[in-house]
């Protein structure tokens, strides 16, 4: 069995993959990397700085002075501040696959997510992780729903963080992000040829991690604890 492990889990906006690999990673003690996450913190930055998420290269200018930390309980810090909540919001949602879409923040990103990967046992989730950011990853799934679940999911977590949004705004809203992230020039929304496709629309969280701890052990021959 290998030293390290890696989990990389892919799939569309609201799929529920950073729901899943959160406690996947903590069942295992693996360390869990929300590179979604990490690109929110980005866009922030770039929202801050008074800068424009849709353009390329105001976005890209601000790569040499965006540092972005994901800490234990899944804080995130960008530049030293505390964004956790920030990021969450609409208009961070709203532009995120645009700054998410920008072949050297990407390049910046996945360098960064790359060495987190290269000393330890992780789970990463995202939309191209199997596909190009770990293209060698020990298990591959590719974590789909319909949009209407998945819209479902995401207006139920807004409505529990207290962020203000309608129903009708999160479907059109999951609905861009598909478009942006399927059709993006570098690195597409697409599921690698090796990865195990698995559909949650009908399955709760935690059927869902279930299913994720059985495609790790059938993979790796892990003992996978009881939890």
């Amino acid at each position: 069995m290998e030293k390290n492990i890696s989990v990389a889990i892919d799939g569309p906006a609201a799929a529920g993959k950073s729901t899943v690999a959160k406690k996947v990673a903590s069942i295992l003690g693996f360390t869990y990397i929300d590179t979604g996450a990490m690109y929110r913190a980005f866009t922030y930055a770039v929202i801050k700085a008074g800068l424009d998420p849709q353009s390329e290269a105001q976005s890209n200018s601000l790569i040499p002075s965006v540092s972005i930390e994901l800490a234990e309980g899944g804080k995130v810090f960008c530049n030293g501040e505390d964004v956790t909540r920030a990021i969450r919001e609409p208009l961070v949602s709203g532009n995120v696959s645009y700054i998410a879409s920008y072949k050297e923040i990407r390049l910046a990103m996945v360098d960064m997510q790359r060495k987190m990967a290269e000393s330890k046992s992780v789970v990463m989730d995202g939309r191209d992780i199997g596909t190009y950011v770990l293209p060698k990853a020990s298990v591959k799934i590719f974590q789909i729903a319909s949009v209407e679940t998945r819209a479902e999911r995401r207006f139920k977590e807004n409505q529990e963080k207290g962020i203000p949004t309608t129903y009708e705004e999160v479907v059109a809203d999951v609905k861009k992000r598909d478009y942006i992230d399927s059709h993006r020039a570098f690195a597409p929304l697409s599921q690698a040829e090796d990865a195990v496709a698995l559909d949650t629309s009908n399955l709760t969280i935690e059927e869902s991690v279930e299913a994720v701890l059985k495609i790790i052990a059938d993979k790796t021959g892990l003992e996978v604890p009881c939890h």
